[in-house]
């Protein structure tokens, strides 16, 4: 049986890694969140250790390990800026490690990820789910076999009420505003299927909402993100809390349903050894980080909800 720890467990997405750790048949050993409020383990790991001090947390993992019981892996679902200490204390103590998105803020992070991955012979897995969707493959496969260039519209808005701001998923520092938090595995995703980028303009950066415009090797990309529910559609409003759209030369891909799943698929992968790790994350983690520290510039072509906002 494969044995997990897991950092993070009172986290937004931790309950999506405690059903694929037990969709694979693996085994949550020990657990640890700073909050108390994780009560879902009962559903899935009712026997793991939790700790709430990492010091005592840190303490299990070795006596674990001095023991001959081996942690595979340790998943990481904590803060986005704690992401980077988190991994190397799961390549230190002797596991690999599976993190979630992003896998950090800054690309020079996972230039000392490497380094430590040499070091430990271990190695760091990321969910970059998308990459996984039925949907998003086929169109993978299908501008694959063109040499046309495309011009692609994305639109994501995911509601959040007002905690979110209150929580660290509101400061910039600590998440690193809302194109890297609810955008990183977005911007891995149209690399992914649109070839290496040649450019970017950042259009629009507020605490709810962020635009801007993205060329890559077979596409102009216009794209907004959004935690605001003011910004959803009229024809959603009051039925569903998120809305995501991408329109190809005017045609919209269907790539609204399928993605409950896609974190056990990523588990199974991982766990085949065929997990996206360190190279494969690069490219995403550069796009946020540039477009964190680039200035915001008015006019061209926009997406119409920033050509909404800029006009505000």
């Amino acid at each position: 049986m494969t044995n997990f720890a897991l950092i993070g467990a009172a986290g937004y997405i931790a309950p999506r890694h405690m059903q694929a750790i037990k969709a694979v048949g693996g085994d949550l050993r020990v657990a640890y969140d700073p909050n108390d409020s994780v009560g879902i383990i009962d559903s899935h790991f009712p026997q793991a250790h939790f700790f709430t001090e990492f010091e005592r947390f840190d303490r299990h993992v070795d006596k674990l390990q001095r023991r001959g019981e081996h942690l595979d892996y340790i998943s990481i679902c904590s803060p986005n800026y704690l992401h980077d200490a988190h991994i190397r204390f799961g390549l230190r103590s002797g596991s690999d490690v599976i993190c979630e998105k992003p896998l950090v803020l800054n690309p020079w992070n996972i230039d000392g990820l490497a380094e430590i991955e040499q070091q430990t012979g271990r190695k760091v897995n990321t969910i970059l789910q998308l990459r996984l969707h039925p949907a998003i493959q086929a169109l993978k496969e299908r501008v694959a076999q063109s040499n046309e260039r495309h011009s692609v519209d994305l639109t994501y808005i995911t509601s959040r009420g007002r905690w979110y701001h209150a929580s660290w998923k509101g400061d910039d520092a600590k998440s690193g505003g809302v194109a890297t938090n609810i955008g990183v595995h977005f911007f891995d995703m149209l690399a992914y299927v649109f070839g290496p980028l040649q450019s970017q303009t950042a259009s629009l950066r507020q605490p709810e909402r962020a635009g801007g415009l993205l060329s890559y090797e077979k596409a102009d990309i216009r794209w907004f993100l959004s935690v605001d529910a003011n910004d959803l559609p009229d024809s959603v409003k009051g039925k569903k809390t998120t809305y995501r759209s991408i329109t190809m030369d005017g045609e919209e891909v269907e790539f609204s349903e399928g993605f409950t799943d896609l974190h056990t698929r990523s588990y199974q992968e991982i766990l085949a050894g065929r997990g996206y790790g360190l190279d494969d994350v690069r490219f995403c983690v550069e796009v946020v980080s540039e477009f964190r520290n680039a200035p915001i510039k008015a006019g061209g072509e926009r997406h119409p909800f920033v050509d909404k906002y800029q006009k505000a």
